[in-house]
């Protein structure tokens, strides 16, 4: 049987310094966004511009790692897995989005630090609770 691959991976910079928070068994997750830049010249050579946003999670020591070291401003390389998360609003409307679970995180700009999940025991909690 074929297997699935899901694995993204992205370079951008961030809008903002990431937010932390718990979950009810006291798990660090980190959420921030990553903005990547796209241009490109049309037929008339006029020039074009495009930031895709990417939502990223990072949980245990990762998310403690990104609250601590990334901030605003900074370039950084993010790969993992996409997760569809959904919900109901206040409304009773389903909304859904899609985020990036961050294996690795790699600090472009300035201090070139590297951080991924295998460098730490997350012990039997999966990686999608909130």
């Amino acid at each position: 049987m074929a297997r699935g691959l899901n694995k993204v991976m992205v370079i951008g910079k961030l809008p903002r310094d990431p937010e932390m928070r718990f979950t009810p068994s006291g798990k660090s997750v980190s959420s921030f966004c990553v903005g990547c830049d796209r241009t490109w010249r049309d037929s008339e050579n006029r020039a074009h511009s495009e930031t895709d946003w990417f939502n990223v999670v990072s949980w245990g020591n990762l998310a403690e790692f990104s609250k601590q070291s990334l901030h605003k401003g900074d370039l950084v390389y993010v790969e993992g897995r996409l997760k569809t998360r959904a919900w109901q609003d206040s409304e009773g409307k389903l909304q859904k989005s899609i985020e990036i679970i961050a294996r690795e995180i790699l600090m472009l700009s300035e201090k070139n630090n590297k951080i991924n999940e295998e460098d730490f025991d997350f012990g039997d909690e999966g990686h999608d609770h909130y």
